[in-house]
């Protein structure tokens, strides 16, 4: 990097520092998002500002002997911006360098160290700070130059300020902006990992989704596998069970087999793209609710209460399956994060409906809080699959899941999206 490169990347930074927007291009430490916060900022800002602004009017008259007007108008200039800090960083020190600058043509020649008041210092420390916390390195690097400049190079060359006073504000400067930066990259920082890590969230949420619908379809294939078969095999039989059936209706039935064997085909053939190497579900009759005391006897850690009310009827296959997967979530759920409980499943054969109520009084004993499977989502699945209602969540010292699902089963997912 020559000579001159460093002198264009100099005046690039002095530049932004003088012609940048005031405003800075998105929340800060200095400036937050939230509305008590920024009322907080705002009140310890005029605080600071009226403090600090009072204290250097009066060490104008009282030590440096200038007019009350110059002392009011100094003061005003190298503190008071201080209030504006919070919402304009940029600009308040903008004033304030003016100020500064000023000062050092309006108070004459002979002072001891400097020709600013240690109140109008402190100032510019707390507005240099908000300048490094909240604006890019570039700026920050721009600011401390000025304001060396103006420290340093005007007041030394005057001499309203002794040389080695001069150093020290100057490292001043410098450790206030690169405090202030650091700050404010590790706020910025810790932001982005915020929103990284809610991203992560809802795609660790989409993917349950997607595992538990894969895992849905890879279950409900085998029902759909055994309908479609029996129409095959029906529709192969027909002409042997009916004699002299007409050309065109023998045509139909084979049309009818070629046509269910060619979508049982398809199907296996997709779903067997979501079937892991070691998945056996094709091999493993799907349970059903006539399962259900086996399910409900496999839980030795809970105390179960096992109710059917109503009158029972038979159900589709597809909704059967699903009425299972949620009691069996349901108890597994119980059996992690309340064990010891005592359990109450409940399950009501309506006119249109089937009910299903699983609800536990709480753990016994600590609960393990291992990390589990995605089983609320997939009842949010298995239901929405069939158009039906649930409910998770706490009730009384337990925790309760509350399904309802049509008898029909008929329901477009689409819908709902």
């Amino acid at each position: 990097m020559n000579d001159q490169t460093v002198k264009h990347a100099l005046e690039a930074m002095i530049d932004a520092a003088l012609r940048e927007p005031a405003e800075p291009s998105r929340h800060t430490l200095i400036w937050p998002d939230r509305t008590w916060q920024r009322l907080a900022a705002m009140f310890v800002a005029v605080a600071l500002g009226i403090g600090l602004a009072a204290g250097s009017i009066a060490i104008y008259i009282q030590q440096y002997h200038v007019p009350l007007t110059l002392a009011w108008t100094l003061g005003a200039a190298q503190a008071f911006p201080l209030v504006a800090a919070a919402r304009w960083p940029l600009a308040a020190w903008r004033i304030m360098v003016a100020g500064l600058l000023w000062s050092c043509l309006a108070i004459g020649a002979g002072v001891e160290f400097m020709p600013w008041a240690v109140p109008a210092i402190v100032a510019l420390v707390f507005v240099l700070f908000a300048v490094g916390a909240s604006y890019s390195s570039r700026i920050a690097v721009g600011t401390g130059l000025v304001t060396a400049a103006v420290l340093l190079g005007v007041g030394i060359s005057t001499g309203r300020i002794v040389p080695w006073f001069g150093m020290i504000l100057a490292g001043i400067v410098v450790v206030t902006l690169l405090f202030g930066n650091a700050v404010g990259g590790r706020h910025q920082a810790l932001e982005l990992l915020d929103a990284n890590e809610e991203l992560r969230r809802q795609d660790l949420a989409k993917a349950a989704v997607l595992e538990e619908r894969s895992r849905i379809a890879r279950e409900l294939h085998d029902v759909v596998a055994h309908h479609m078969s029996v129409i095959a095999l029906q529709a192969e039989a027909a002409p042997y069970k009916i004699p002299d059936l007409p050309p065109p209706a023998k045509d139909t039935f084979e049309l009818l087999r070629d046509e269910a064997r060619r979508a049982l085909t398809e199907t296996r053939r997709v779903v067997g793209l979501l079937r892991s190497e070691d998945d056996s579900a094709e091999r493993v009759p799907q349970p059903g609710l006539d399962r259900i005391h086996d399910l409900v006897s496999a839980h030795d850690g809970l105390t179960i209460d096992l109710r059917i009310t109503g009158m029972p009827r038979p159900l589709s296959d597809g909704v059967d399956l699903s009425a299972f997967r949620i009691v069996q979530e349901a108890l597994s759920n119980a059996a992690r994060y309340a064990p010891g409980a005592s359990v109450r499943v409940e399950v009501h054969y309506g006119t249109e409906t089937l009910r299903i109520a699983v609800r536990d009084d709480g753990p016994k004993s600590a609960p393990e809080h291992s990390g589990g499977g995605h089983g609320l989502v997939g009842m949010r699945e298995r239901v929405a699959l069939f158009g039906g209602t649930l409910f998770t969540g706490p009730q009384g010292n337990g925790w309760a899941v509350l399904a309802e699902l049509p008898y029909d089963g008929q329901h477009d997912p689409r819908g709902d999206r």
